[in-house]
């Protein structure tokens, strides 16, 4: 698995709109900033059904978790 980071403004439920980073900088807790993702063999996150979960959680909870980072800027 891999952090991938999302473009400003990016879409998070489109895998084309992250990049693969070593250390995400997300800071705030109200927008996706990054996944921990397996890549999806286009350098890109497989954006699981489990995984889209736990960013709906993370966003809810305005909290990060293990695979899901926030920010506060889009």
């Amino acid at each position: 698995m891999a952090w991938f980071q999302l473009n400003a403004g990016g879409n998070p439920t489109n895998p084309s709109h992250y990049n693969s980073v070593t250390t995400p900088s997300c800071s705030g807790s109200t927008k996706i900033c990054a996944v921990n993702a397996t890549d999806n063999g286009s350098g890109q996150p497989d954006l699981t059904d489990s995984l889209k979960n736990e960013m709906i959680v993370a966003l809810q909870n305005n909290s990060t978790s293990s695979n899901v980072r926030l920010r506060s800027t889009p």
